[in-house]
């Protein structure tokens, strides 16, 4: 079995990149946000509440967590807000993981 080289190697932007989006989904109900847009397309936070057993106050927290990593993008439709998953960011993502 081969290991990396035994000298060092610098963290890549990729690799930060990478990081920063598991973390970003290394929650169930985070998981099941990201589904769920997958799915549906567009959401509002009740729609998430309906679904997971989860208080409006932690749901909305789960989706700061999502917006702070691009993952989801907030948008206002008439009087709501709206969230919608961010296609460029999943897309790197993809890449990132397929390039382990």
């Amino acid at each position: 079995m081969k290991c990396l080289p035994k000298n060092k190697q610098e963290v890549t932007e990729e690799d930060k990149s990478l990081a920063k989006l598991c973390r970003a989904l290394g929650h169930d109900a985070r998981v099941h946000i990201v589904k769920m847009l997958l799915h549906d397309d567009l959401c509002i936070c009740n729609d998430f509440v309906d679904t997971l057993p989860l208080s409006q106050s932690t749901v909305s927290q789960h989706i700061k967590v999502l917006k702070d990593a691009d993952l989801i993008i907030q948008v206002k439709q008439t009087s709501k807000i709206c969230y919608v998953l961010n296609h460029d960011t999943f897309k790197k993502l993809r890449t990132l993981i397929v390039g382990l």
